[in-house]
C-alpha cells in the first residue's frame, strides 16, 4: 500500500523520529560501555517507544511490531530483571538498522517491509529469566494446567504493568482513560478475571441486545459500584451521608457535580465526575495506585462507614504530583516554543538574496568614490555594517553542530574494531563546533574513509600492542575547532604509523613513480603518496580496505570544498591527519586579480604569500620554470598562457608581473599575474551551460565594478594544463 507523503503528520513524524534515531545510534552504542546506566537505559526506552507511538497512529504494523519487541526487552533491561550481554548489543544495533531501512522505504512512499523473524525470534527469546523457569516448572505438570497458569500468570503481569502506567498517567495530569485502561484499572481493583461478576449480572438482567458494544452501561456502572461498596452505600449517597460523615464535609462538591450529570445527560459521565469517583473510591489524590486499599475497602463492601482516616493521610503528597508535572509541562511547552522547523530551501533562498545583497554592497563601495557627498558616503557605511552583520546572521541560520557528523562513528568504530577483532576506543573532542549544512553533509563521506583508515591500517591487534608495551585498547580521537573562518578536523590514533620507506617501496613496486624520483621524496612527502590512486600499503584485499581507492576519493572531495589535508606520522607512536575546511561555502572570500583587461578570482584560503617577479628569481628545472623562495623551488605558471589563449597578445608587463603562492593539498605552485586588484567577498554564480565542464573553472561572480568574473578551480586547473 503507497503512504502519502504529502501527510502533514507523516512528515513531521519522520522528523522527530529520524531525530530519535540519530540519538539511538550514539546511546546504543554508549550503553556497551555503560550497561547499569540507569538514565541511558530510560533514554533508549522512551526513543522506542516514541517510535512505536507514532507508527502506531500511522498503521505502520511492521515498524510498530519491531519497536514494539524491543520496548518490552528494554523495559526488562531497566527493571534489572534482564542483564545486558555482547550478544544482546548485536541484536539491538541489528535492530536499529531494520528501523532506519523501514524509514528509508517510508520516505520513498512505500510501506515498511516486516523486520527478519530471526530478529524478532531473538527479541522474544531475551524476555524475563523467569519465563524460562516457569516453563520448566510447568513441564512436570499436564499440558492443560501448564497452559491455563501461563496465561493466567501472563494476564496477571500485564495487568499490573498496565494499570500501574495507566496510574502514571492519570496521576500525570492526562484526562483521557481508554478502554482498555479502565479494564486495566478494574483488574487492578479485584484481580485479573474477577470483575466481570457484576457486569455479567448487569447484561443478564438486562433485555436491549446491545453485547457487543464497548461501553458500559448505567445499569452495569451502577451493578459495579455495587460490589465495590456494597448495595445502597456507593458514592451517589455521599450527600446523605454528608451529616454523619466527617470526611464528607470537605468534598460537598462532589455530590452536586454528580447530579449536575444526571441532570444534564443521565447517559454520559464526565471527566471531573469520574475523578470525584475515584477520589471517593481511594482517597482523594491516590488514584488507581492504592490497589491495597481498594481491596480492603471492597471487602467490606456490607458497610456504609466512611473510608478509615489512615487512608487518606497520603492525599497530601500525592496531590504534589500533578502540580511537578504541570510545571514540567508548562516548561517544556515554553521551551518548545522557542524554536520551529524550517524547510532548508527557504533558508537557501535567504541566502541568495543575501548573497545579491553583498554584491549591491561591493558595487556601493566601488562608486562612492565619485560621490563627494559626505551624507552618502555614510549611508554607505551603515549599509556597509548592516549587510555584514546580516550576512553574519543568515550564514548562522544554516550551520549545524558537527555532532551532526561525528554522532554516527561509534557505530562505526564498535562494528569495526569487532569485526577485526581489535580492542578501539573513540574520543569525539568540539562537537559543537558550528560548520555549514553543506559541508556537514559533504564532509560526512571523507571522514568515515579516514576514521576506517585509522582502525584498520593504524591501530594494531591487542596482542602486537601488547609486545610493543602499549595498552591492549587502542585509542582514536576525532576532533573539530574552529580557526578563523576555517574549520580544523583533526584524526588521530595511537597506532603503529607510518613507515617512508615502506611507502617508497610500494610507489615503485606499484609502478606509481621510479626509483630516482621515490628516493628524493622526503618523509613528509611520502606520506602524501597514500592519496595516489591505486596505492594501499595492505597485502590482502578485504570488505574494508586493500584497493586503494579510499584516500584517493578522500583528497579530491577535501579539494573539491576549497580545503586541504595534512598528514604528520611517527613510526611506532601513530598518525594525524589534519583537514582544514572553509566555515561556508555560500559566500567565498577571493583574492581578484587581473590579466590583460578581465578579471580573475582565486579562493583566498589557498593563497599562501604575494611578491614580485625578478627575472634574477626564475630558472629552469627538468624543463619546468621555477622561482627561487624562501630557499625552494616551486613551479611557477602564466596564467595570461592558460586562460586567455593569447586572445590579447603577449603584451610587456607594466611594471614587475606578481606572483601568487597558493597551496594545493600539499604541494607548493606559484601563478604570474599582471595585477593584484585585492580582497573581496563574492557569491558564487554557476556557469551557463555551454561554459560548465570547462577546466579551470569553479564558477562565477559580480564585481563591485558591476563586470562578470570568473572563479578559478585551481586543482583542475593544474590537472589539465600540466
Amino acid at each position: 500500500m503507497a503512504i502519502d507523503l504529502e501527510d502533514d503528520i507523516l512528515q513531521d513524524f519522520l522528523i522527530e523520529a529520524g531525530e530519535i534515531l540519530e540519538s539511538l545510534n550514539e546511546q546504543l552504542v554508549d550503553l556497551e560501555q555503560s550497561p547499569e546506566d540507569s538514565d541511558l537505559l530510560n533514554s533508549i526506552f522512551r526513543g522506542f517507544h516514541t517510535i512505536k507511538g507514532g507508527g502506531s497512529f500511522l498503521s505502520l504494523t511492521n515498524l510498530v511490531e519491531v519497536c514494539h519487541k524491543s520496548e518490552d526487552v528494554f523495559n526488562l533491561l531497566r527493571n534489572r530483571e534482564i542483564s545486558l550481554n555482547a550478544e544482546m548489543m548485536d541484536a539491538f544495533l541489528r535492530v536499529l538498522d531494520e528501523v532506519n531501512a523501514m524509514f528509508e522505504q517510508i520516505r520513498s512512499g512505500e510501506e515498511p517491509s516486516a523486520a527478519d523473524p530471526s530478529l524478532i525470534q531473538e527479541l522474544v527469546q531475551m524476555q524475563d529469566p523467569d519465563a524460562k523457569m516457569d516453563d520448566s516448572v510447568g513441564q512436570k505438570e499436564t499440558d492443560t494446567q501448564d497452559s491455563t497458569e501461563g496465561d493466567e500468570m501472563a494476564v496477571t503481569a500485564e495487568s499490573n504493568i498496565n494499570a500501574d502506567e495507566a496510574a502514571e498517567q492519570f496521576v500525570s495530569g492526562n484526562d483521557e482513560i481508554t478502554d482498555e485502561e479502565f479494564e486495566n484499572l478494574l483488574d487492578a481493583l479485584h484481580g485479573p478475571g474477577s470483575q466481570p461478576k457484576a457486569v455479567k449480572t448487569a447484561k443478564d438482567s438486562e433485555t436491549t441486545p446491545n453485547t457487543a458494544s464497548d461501553d458500559i452501561t448505567d445499569d452495569e456502572f451502577e451493578a459495579l459500584l455495587d460490589e465495590l461498596h456494597g448495595k445502597g452505600s456507593a458514592p451517589t449517597s455521599v450527600q446523605k451521608d454528608a451529616q454523619t460523615d466527617p470526611l464528607a464535609d470537605a468534598e460537598t462538591e462532589k455530590p452536586d457535580i454528580k447530579d449536575k450529570s444526571v441532570e444534564v445527560d443521565p447517559d454520559m459521565i464526565s471527566d471531573d465526575e469520574f475523578e470525584a469517583l475515584l477520589d471517593d473510591l481511594h482517597g482523594k489524590g491516590k488514584g488507581p495506585t492504592a490497589t491495597a486499599a481498594s481491596k480492603e475497602t471492597s471487602s467490606k463492601s456490607d458497610s456504609s462507614d466512611p473510608p478509615p482516616v489512615k487512608a487518606a493521610k497520603p492525599a497530601t503528597p500525592a496531590k504534589a504530583s500533578p502540580k511537578k508535572s504541570a510545571t514540567k509541562k508548562e516548561t517544556s511547552v515554553s521551551q518548545g516554543e522557542t524554536t520551529v522547523r524550517v524547510d532548508t530551501s527557504r533558508l537557501d533562498e535567504i541566502m541568495n538574496l543575501v548573497g545579491e545583497l553583498v554584491l549591491t554592497r561591493n558595487r556601493l563601495n566601488t562608486l562612492r568614490q565619485t560621490f563627494e557627498d559626505e551624507r552618502v558616503h555614510k549611508a554607505i557605511s551603515s549599509l556597509d555594517v548592516v549587510t555584514a552583520d546580516l550576512q553574519t546572521a543568515v550564514m548562522k541560520t544554516r550551520m549545524q553542530p558537527v555532532k551532526k557528523v561525528f554522532g554516527r562513528f561509534p557505530r562505526v568504530v564498535r562494528d569495526l574494531a569487532r569485526n577485526l577483532n581489535k580492542e578501539v576506543r573513540l574520543e569525539l573532542e568540539g562537537e559543537e563546533t558550528d560548520l555549514d549544512k553543506n559541508l556537514v553533509e559533504a564532509l560526512a563521506d571523507p571522514l568515515v574513509h579516514l576514521v576506517r583508515n585509522s582502525v584498520d591500517h593504524g591501530v594494531e591487534l591487542p596482542e602486537v600492542r601488547e609486545k610493543a608495551g602499549k595498552d591492549r585498547q587502542g585509542k582514536v580521537i576525532l576532533s573539530a575547532q574552529q580557526e578563523g573562518d576555517h574549520i580544523l578536523l583533526s584524526i588521530i590514533d595511537d597506532g603503529a604509523g607510518m613507515d617512508p620507506e615502506v611507502l617508497r617501496n610500494k610507489v615503485i613496486e606499484k609502478e606509481l613513480m621510479d626509483e630516482e624520483t621515490a628516493s628524493r621524496l622526503s618523509d613528509k612527502e611520502c606520506f602524501d603518496l597514500i592519496f595516489m590512486p591505486g596505492l594501499s600499503t595492505k597485502e590482502q584485499i578485504s570488505d574494508v580496505s586493500g584497493r586503494g581507492v579510499g584516500m584517493d576519493v578522500v583528497k579530491t572531495k577535501i579539494t573539491q570544498l576549497n580545503g586541504t589535508i595534512d598528514i604528520d606520522s611517527e613510526l611506532g607512536k601513530g598518525t594525524q591527519l589534519r583537514i582544514k575546511v572553509p566555515l561556508t561555502l555560500a559566500i567565498l572570500p577571493t583574492l581578484m586579480v587581473q590579466l590583460g583587461s578581465r578579471k580573475f578570482a582565486l579562493p583566498l584560503s589557498i593563497v599562501n604569500e604575494i611578491f614580485e617577479l625578478s627575472s634574477k628569481k626564475m630558472s629552469v628545472v627538468d624543463g619546468k620554470e621555477v622561482v627561487m623562495n624562501r630557499g625552494k623551488a616551486p613551479p611557477v605558471f602564466f596564467l595570461r598562457k592558460w586562460l586567455l589563449n593569447d586572445c590579447e597578445g603577449m603584451q610587456d608587463y607594466e611594471g614587475d608581473p606578481q606572483v601568487i603562492m597558493v597551496q594545493v593539498g600539499n604541494a607548493a605552485v606559484g601563478f604570474v599575474v599582471d595585477q593584484v586588484i585585492g580582497q573581496e567577498e563574492v557569491v558564487i554564480k554557476p556557469l551557463d551551460r555551454l561554459l560548465q565542464g570547462l577546466p579551470g573553472m569553479a564558477g562565477s561572480t559580480i564585481t563591485g565594478d558591476g563586470h562578470i568574473a570568473i572563479i578559478l578551480d585551481v586543482p583542475g586547473m593544474l590537472k589539465a594544463y600540466t
